[in-house]
């Protein structure tokens, strides 16, 4: 049986998010539905992590152990025919027999975009936050600095994360784009907490306004309490841009797992 790994661009909006629920239909069901049908056998798909309702991916990986051998093309051309029109295989490869897509990841890369002119935007309002006042993005860029490197960001965690521990690592957080226009937040990490990249946002997007000065991020970080940080920012403006991978998985750790196993958000 050949393990397939498959990257996946989504279009959130109408999905409960990745993982099957009873309230909707999700990522993960489509998916095996599409597979189903191309492989003539129930499969189970395991993601790189779990995207909450509304938010997108352009990168999301996903695998499967195939009942049956079948051409590459297959799983690109032949199960997109199966797939509604707002998911799709975008790359499919044969992998080790071990390969895990979350345990294996180096980390990910994920984009959040805001919308920030004055005027309502029909054809961003499924893609980007829309805020209607222009962002100071160099003083953004500024605040983001306070978050670089490994830290606990139990400020930017959600109540309900299960994850053991808030520490991660922070590699790169670039602030794009313009004032009046439209901003992206870059981040790319390790691993991350649930909704940490939507709290990053919001809490940014706070000294972007001129509501909190550049400062006040780092006060938030130190203070690890949700409650002093920002809102946390809609779904709908959250991609998951790429999953990072390297020869084999990762190294354990002294605590027994490494960070990279953790919950994502």
């Amino acid at each position: 049986m050949p393990r397939l790994k498959l990257t996946l661009e989504y279009e959130g909006t109408r999905y409960v998010g990745w993982q099957v629920q009873p309230n909707g239909p999700s990522i993960q069901s489509v998916l095996e539905s599409g597979l189903e049908r191309l492989l003539g056998a129930r499969v189970s798909v395991a993601s790189a992590g779990r995207t909450d309702a509304g938010v997108h991916a352009s990168g999301q990986v996903a695998c499967f152990d195939a009942p049956r051998v079948l051409p590459m093309k297959a799983y690109v051309m032949g199960l997109n025919g199966l797939l509604p029109p707002d998911v799709a295989v975008v790359d499919a490869v044969e992998v080790a027999e071990d390969f895990d897509p979350r345990r294996w990841s180096r980390g990910k890369r994920y984009r959040y975009r805001v919308s920030n002119r004055r005027t309502r935007s029909p054809l961003r309002r499924m893609s980007h936050w829309e805020v209607f006042a222009p962002l100071d993005v160099e003083a953004m860029r500024r605040a983001a600095a306070h978050l670089l490197g490994r830290h606990d960001f139990s400020a930017f965690r959600a109540a309900d994360c299960q994850a053991k521990h808030a520490v991660r690592e922070l590699r790169s957080l670039t602030v794009e784009g313009a004032s009046g226009d439209a901003v992206s937040f870059v981040v790319e990490g390790t691993a991350f907490l649930k909704h940490m990249v939507r709290n990053l946002a919001g809490t940014l997007v706070e000294v972007g306004k001129g509501r909190r000065p550049e400062s006040w991020v780092a006060e938030v970080l130190a203070s690890k309490e949700r409650k002093r940080a920002g809102p946390t920012a809609p779904p709908q403006g959250l991609v998951l841009e790429a999953v990072f991978y390297g020869d084999g998985p990762p190294a354990r750790t002294s605590g027994g797992t490494a960070d990279l196993e953790e919950d994502e958000g």
